[in-house]
């Protein structure tokens, strides 16, 4: 990468940490535990860029030709 981070590639879709208060509402939403999302390691290059810690929720938002935006979440585990 050229002068830029993983973030900025064309190809890496939008990712970001939530929130107590965002985690509470899409549990809550999709009436899920963090145990049963899927996961994403801690020690994952996008995951440490954005500055994730073990247990939070990352939201990752990508472009979708057939639905527009497609939304899914990730829970940071260690291991």
């Amino acid at each position: 990468m050229k002068g830029g981070t993983l973030l900025d590639h064309e190809l890496v879709p939008k990712h970001e940490v939530l929130t107590e208060e965002e985690e509470k509402a899409v549990l809550r939403k999709y009436k899920v535990s963090k145990r049963q999302l899927p996961k994403i390691k801690y020690s994952d290059p996008i995951a440490r860029e954005i500055g994730a810690e073990v247990g939070q929720i990352i939201k990752i938002t990508r472009d979708s030709k057939t639905a527009g935006k497609s939304i899914a979440y990730r829970v940071v585990i260690d291991q």
